[in-house]
Formats: C-alpha cells, sequence, structure tokens
C-alpha cells in the first residue's frame, strides 16, 4: 500500500519537483520513498515516484521505483495482488530478488504483455513503462480500490494517486469543473472519469490507459455490464442454493485467506453487522491466535453499534477494542477532511471512519473491512424501495398518461397528488428508472448555480447497459458502478490511508464479484429478507440473535453542526462578497436559500435540505484551503 506519482512530458520538470509531488501523500506511505527521471527519446523525461507503507518484504528488496532485471520495464504500484504467490509459481523462469508482489507484475508483463492484467487479482494502481515500446501504461483495478487521477497537457501526462502530486506538478494550472457540481452537490461526491478540475480525470475501474509520444488510447478490461451478462449465462448461474452457498463460503475463506498474508500486524472493522461480522469470522477460523478487531461507540444509544461489535467480538473469541466517541471528537475532524480528500466529499460517514482507522493503527497495519456486501448481495434499504416501484411502475405510467392529456394537464392534478404517488408518475425515464425520486434536491442544487448549460445530471443516464428487467439488479449494478467506487471506496482508502492504515476488503474479491453476478437474485433478496445468503452464510460464525436488528451506520449530527458551531462559517462561506468574488454560486438564491435553512427547524421540511447545503459547506471549505 503506497501512493504513486509521476509523469511522461516534454516539460523540464527537476528530480526536486518530482519528489516534492511525492512527498504531498507522505501519508500514504510513511516507511520510504523513492523518485528517479529518465530521459528518453524525442525529448520526453519519465518520472516515477512513489511513498510505500511496507506490508510485504520489508526489506529495501521492495523499494520503488522497481526495474526489471534486463531495464526494460519499470513500475510504480499502489496496492496488493492476493494471487502472487499463485503467479510466483507460473514466472519461475523470472529470477526473482524480493518476496513481494510488485516484482511478480514486472515478470508477468515481461512473459504476457499488458495482458497479464486479466490474471491479477487485488487492489492497484499501476504505472509500468515498457522502454522497449516506449509505451507508459496506467491501469485500475477491477471496482476501483485504489485511486488513480491523471491529467493530460503539451503531449504530455501526470499521474498520481491523489489529487496533490498533480496540484503541485510544475506549471499545473487549476480550473473548477464546474460541470459537474450539480451532481457533486446531490451525490455527495464526484464521479469517474471526472475530477473538481477541468484538465484532470479519473482512471474509471477495470481500465487502461496506454501513453505513447502524445498518443492516448483507453479501454476497458474489466466491464461491469459485460462480466454481469456473462456471469447470468454461466454455469453457477443454475447452482441450487446449498451449492451456491458452500461455493461462496468457499471464495470468501479463500479470499480472506489471501488477505490475512501480510509482514506487519493485521486486523479487522467490526461493526457488529452481517458484513464485517462474517469476514471477521472467516479470519478467526483460519487464524491461529485471536484476530484483533475495532469498533467506535456512540454515547447516543439510538447509533451506538458498539455493544452489538463487542458481542460478536465476545462470541468469536477475538483481541476486540472499542473507544466511544462524542460529537467533539468527531468535530475535530472536519477542517481535516479537504486535506486528505482532496476534492469535495460530503459522505459524512468519513469522520467516523476516519476515527476508528485512527484507533485501528495504534495496534494494526492492515485491517479487514466487509464493504461490498450491500452492492453485491442486495443489503441497502432503498433496495427495498426499488422493488416496489417497479410492481407500481405501470400504474405510474398511467397516471402520467392521464395527467398529461391537454384538457387535465391545466389542472396541474399531478401535483396534487401524494408524494410517493407523484414520484412514480414522474419516473418515465428509461435511463434512470431505479434512481427515483430526489428532483426536489436537484433543482435546489441547480438554481445555487450561475453556471447552468452543459451541467452533468444529478442522476447516472446509464441503465439500459445491463440489459436487465429486474429493477433491483439494475441498481445494484449502478451502485457498483458509481456509489461503490466513487464514495464507499473512496471514503475508505482516504479515512485509512489518512493514518497510513491499509484496508483490504475480502467481499470485493474479483471471483466473489463475478459468483455474486452469476447468482439467482432470489439467494439475495427473497421475501423481503435482504442478503439472503450472506445472512445465513453469517450465522455459521455467529448467532443469529446477535446480528438481527435493524441496520443503522455512522451517523453525524450535521444539522446541529451547521445550525449551531459551523453557522458563522456557512453565513461568511455564502456572503454576498464572497460568492460574488467567488463567480461560482448564485449570490442571491444562494444565500437566501442558506438563511431559509438556518431559520428552519427540526421536522420542518427545510431541515431537510443539509442534503444539499452539507455539500456546499464542504465545497466551499475545500476552495478555502485550496484557493486562498
Amino acid at each position: 500500500m503506497c501512493g504513486i506519482c509521476g509523469f511522461l512530458t516534454k516539460d523540464t520538470v527537476r528530480l526536486e519537483q518530482l519528489q516534492e509531488m511525492n512527498n504531498t501523500m507522505y501519508h500514504r506511505g510513511p516507511d520510504d520513498a523513492g523518485a528517479e527521471i529518465f530521459s528518453l527519446s524525442e525529448g520526453y523525461l519519465l518520472g516515477l515516484a512513489q511513498r510505500r507503507l511496507s506490508i510485504l518484504d520489508l526489506s529495501e528488496l521492495g523499494h520503488q521505483p522497481m526495474h526489471s532485471k534486463d531495464g526494460a520495464v519499470s513500475i510504480v504500484f499502489n496496492g496488493e495482488i492476493y494471487n502472487f504467490l499463485e503467479l510466483k509459481e507460473e514466472l519461475k523462469d523470472y529470477p526473482f530478488t524480493s518476496h513481494c508482489d510488485t516484482e511478480v507484475i514486472l515478470a508477468a508483463y515481461l512473459k504476457w504483455g499488458i495482458k497479464c492484467i486479466d490474471r491479477l487479482n487485488g487492489m492497484f494502481a499501476i504505472a509500468l513503462f515498457d522502454r522497449k515500446t516506449d509505451e507508459l501504461f496506467l491501469v485500475r483495478d477491477r471496482v476501483g480500490k485504489k485511486p488513480l487521477y491523471y491529467s493530460l497537457e503539451n503531449d504530455g501526462i501526470v499521474f498520481a494517486s491523489e489529487l496533490k502530486p498533480i496540484m503541485a506538478y510544475p506549471g499545473f494550472h487549476k480550473k473548477i469543473n464546474q460541470q459537474v457540481l450539480v451532481r457533486y452537490l446531490y451525490q455527495q461526491y464526484i464521479a469517474s472519469p471526472d475530477s473538481i478540475y477541468e484538465n484532470v480525470n479519473k482512471l474509471a475501474p477495470g481500465s487502461i490507459l496506454r501513453f505513447c509520444k502524445g498518443d492516448v488510447k483507453q479501454w476497458k478490461y474489466w466491464d461491469v455490464a459485460e462480466v454481469y451478462q456473462s456471469k447470468r449465462k454461466s454455469s453457477n448461474a443454475g447452482l441450487g442454493y446449498g451449492d451456491a452457498k458452500a461455493e461462496l463460503k468457499e471464495l470468501l475463506t479463500k479470499a480472506t485467506k489471501q488477505r490475512m498474508i501480510a509482514d506487519v500486524p493485521l486486523g479487522a472493522f467490526l461493526s457488529g453487522g452481517y458484513d464485517s461480522s462474517l469476514i471477521t469470522g472467516i479470519a478467526q477460523s483460519i487464524s491461529g491466535d485471536p484476530v484483533k478487531t475495532y469498533s467506535i461507540g456512540f454515547n447516543d444509544e439510538k447509533y451506538n453499534e458498539a455493544v452489538y461489535a463487542k458481542a460478536v467480538a465476545d462470541h468469536l473469541g477475538t483481541k476486540h477494542t472499542e473507544v466511544y466517541i462524542d460529537e467533539n471528537d468527531m468535530f475535530r475532524l472536519v477542517e481535516s477532511i479537504p486535506k486528505y480528500y482532496d476534492e469535495p466529499f460530503a459522505d459524512s460517514s468519513q469522520i467516523p471512519s476516519m476515527l476508528v482507522s485512527e484507533v485501528a493503527k495504534k495496534d494494526v497495519t492492515v485491517a479487514l473491512s466487509g464493504d461490498g456486501g450491500d452492492e453485491l448481495f442486495c443489503g441497502y434499504n432503498v433496495y427495498e424501495k426499488v422493488a416496489s416501484a417497479q410492481k407500481l411502475d405501470k400504474l405510474g405510467a398511467f397516471v402520467h398518461g392521464v395527467c398529461s392529456v391537454p384538457g387535465i394537464r391545466s389542472l396541474k392534478l399531478e401535483s396534487k397528488l401524494p408524494y410517493a404517488v407523484r414520484t412514480i408518475a414522474a419516473n418515465r425515464d428509461k435511463l434512470t428508472k431505479t434512481q427515483f425520486g430526489g428532483e426536489n434536491y436537484i433543482g435546489v442544487a441547480q438554481s445555487l448555480l450561475l453556471h447552468q448549460e452543459d451541467m452533468l445530471p444529478g442522476k447516472f443516464p446509464m441503465e439500459d447497459r445491463y440489459h436487465e428487467k429486474n429493477w433491483q439488479e439494475i441498481r445494484m449494478l449502478v451502485d457498483i458502478e458509481t456509489y461503490l467506487p466513487d464514495d464507499i471506496l473512496c471514503k475508505v482508502d482516504r479515512a485509512s490511508m489518512m493514518y497510513s492504515l491499509e484496508a483490504r476488503c475480502p467481499i470485493l474479491d474479483k471471483n466473489v464479484i463475478e459468483f455474486a453476478f452469476a447468482l439467482e437474485h432470489k439467494y439475495k433478496f427473497d421475501k423481503g429478507i435482504k442478503k439472503r445468503i450472506l445472512k445465513e452464510l453469517a450465522y455459521e460464525y455467529v448467532p443469529k440473535e446477535l446480528l438481527e436488528r435493524p441496520k443503522v451506520g455512522f451517523a453525524v449530527p450535521l444539522d446541529k453542526w451547521l445550525h449551531g458551531p459551523l453557522r458563522e462559517q456557512l453565513l461568511d462561506m455564502s456572503s454576498k462578497d464572497f460568492l460574488v468574488r467567488q463567480g461560482i454560486f448564485d449570490p442571491l438564491v444562494t444565500r437566501k436559500f442558506i438563511e431559509a435553512y438556518l431559520q428552519s427547524e427540526d421536522g420542518k421540511a427545510g431541515y431537510k435540505y443539509s442534503k444539499v447545503v452539507w455539500p456546499f459547506f464542504v465545497f466551499q471549505q475545500w476552495y478555502q484551503h485550496y484557493f486562498k
């Protein structure tokens, strides 16, 4: 685990400047640093740098940039290849000198070319340069566990694990990408391939970018829609429930065992929910010693899951650490959000994620997590609403049709219907069928902005990609391509790496994902039971009575903060003078909206608009941090 950065350019860049870029990511890799610049043909300079968090082979033999024995191929790499020992067996002809997975990637490339990526199972962001062909390859793992940004300018390319190294690149110009702002204010994150800057992109999950002397090509080596459709036709699609459950257990056990390979202390995040309890249970069944587990608790019983986590830990026999936090513990981290998240990111559960990472890092360098279970096995509450919406879709179409008749339309009948009926009736776009609702928030977000032309829509118009009739499956796939990589995994990556902690997710193993795609839907959602197969597998490790309860999640008192200690800061951020100078938000509309929100009371309609106010606050906080 680490951070990487570099460039292939005709610009004049000194080694000291590359080192400065690299050191902006010190938190991602405090154990070692490497930076090298090479002169190439046609005036190009190749710069490769890495900050290292040592996990495998702690010796100097794991230092990066790493070069093949013949010097033909160079690499910087962030992540872990979990099947590297298996690959190493296939690559015995290569004269390995280290015990790390980075060298295995080099050997694999020399034998199989860039198609070697198809053989890698892990989380990774890779920059690999081939001197024989003058090709630079940037590669990102299948679901986007590891981040990778790039910028194309002046027939060159700059890349990095975070935005900070790119911002530190000589001559980089920060120009805000205003097209993403409506979507950001609604979704609370910026989805790939976009970033907050016009001239920077995220490499999409499952993608390869090839740069050769100014020529750029990009393609998907693993596409969610294509893989899903392929797996739905596979032999696993017809597995009986018992066989499916047994195979899933075998896959998760192997994935967990591979993720427990480390030359540093390892533990697990344990919330007491199904996913983290299942992974911890499997890990404990593999380990000869008690697994170190970590959770945080809240003094407010409505949001406190620590008692359940402790009960699970006691049952499994783990070495458990729990720390109770209060609002002050969370509030102290608000100012650090721009520094570690680089671009506006407003999922407030990032704050408790930072805190549990801080607790774990005191003992371990690697932590297992249960991320991915909800998206792959139908766990979110919204999926129940999606199922109901599909059943009512024909009725909604009828209501919409009646209300669209010219004589009736003038009566504005649709606007007088109950909210739920209006939502179903208005849900006519085939590209966003499972993303219904939210039009009020999107409308408010758009009204706040000065420049409303060419805005990306608040929702993702992509649902025709999947050729699937079941709305729940469609929404899960949408979430796997958007919410999972750009919210959940981004949140965990930045929160954990803030403390130089590596988070590993067995449920997001390539083989587990592809197996989940093939499963019959009734194994995931059956008669209102979400995550059926995952839950029943968890019961093999933890008694049902310890797990069966409503989902809580991390709670952050945003409204209380915005109406209280952040109130004056919010007012300053929305003052006419500040907004006029900034030139992004409409001063009159924005000020009026913020004042109305601050005057609203708990339980009133205006209070709900913290869904837009908090992303606005986070954006302005980010802006003040990077555009002083």
